[in-house]
């Protein structure tokens, strides 16, 4: 089964077999995460990177009356940062949103992985610049783009990077996020998701039903969301800009 971090790594720096079995080799026991789990906590010894190897998990802080901000999402072959092991401890807890396995690369074994391929050096960076960017978008959306911009750009950006990973049908990808979910990174509450995605649905631009969505119109979505997928920085996605 070709590996979801080959895959994902490759879509910034094209990977030799050496490279995929050296990937291989550095990845320690996988294991199953149940969903509405969290995979490791704020204040936590990073001693790992954590990589999702199936499923979807997400970012987040949470206040200690339950108040929580998903900061962002994780998708099959994400890393949870590869440079983590060098903090002490973890700035924020990651959790399963669904079942998720898991694989580890220890810190030691990172080490190794990059100084011995150039390759895997210079895609695990561009991994890590791809990442902040796509957080640098996210702040924009939350400051500067409205409630229904916001969800549509998070629509193109999830189908963007699912496509690129090769998990999307067409126009129609996983959304197993809740409405409670979709708040949480939208900074809204789920009642605005709900008139959010009936205003989205009234406008003929997607059908979400059954955990997954479909975009009717992509090029209308993108411009409605002012969505420019160049900030993913991954040359095996189709750049869909905003006119």
């Amino acid at each position: 089964m070709p590996s979801p971090l080959a895959h994902k790594l490759n879509c910034y720096v094209r990977l030799s077999e050496d490279d995929r079995m050296c990937l291989a080799d550095a990845m320690g026991p996988s294991r199953m995460v149940a969903p509405r789990t969290d995979i490791i906590h704020e204040g936590d010894d990073p001693r790992a990177i954590n990589v999702i190897l199936d499923g979807w998990a997400c970012r987040y802080r949470q206040f200690a009356n339950g108040r929580r901000q998903i900061v962002s999402l994780l998708l099959p072959g994400d890393p949870c940062d590869p440079h983590v092991f060098l903090l002490d401890e973890m700035d924020h807890t990651i959790g399963a949103i669904t079942p998720v396995l898991l694989g580890q690369i220890s810190g030691s074994a990172m080490r190794d992985l990059t100084a011995r391929s150039p390759r895997l050096d210079l895609a695990f960076h561009r991994e890590s610049l791809a990442t902040a960017a796509i957080q640098r978008e996210w702040t924009v959306s939350l400051g500067s783009r409205t409630g229904i911009e916001r969800l549509a750009h998070l629509f193109c950006e999830l189908h963007a990077r699912l496509t690129a990973i090769g998990l999307a049908d067409g126009n129609t990808c996983a959304m197993p996020m809740t409405q409670n979910d979709l708040g949480d990174a939208m900074g809204q509450t789920s009642v605005h998701i709900n008139r959010t995605l009936q205003e989205l649905r009234g406008l003929g631009l997607i059908t979400l039903r059954s955990r997954r969505l479909t975009i009717h119109d992509p090029a209308a979505l993108a411009r409605l969301a002012h969505f420019d997928a160049a900030y993913l920085h991954r040359t095996e996605v189709d750049r869909i800009v905003a006119c």
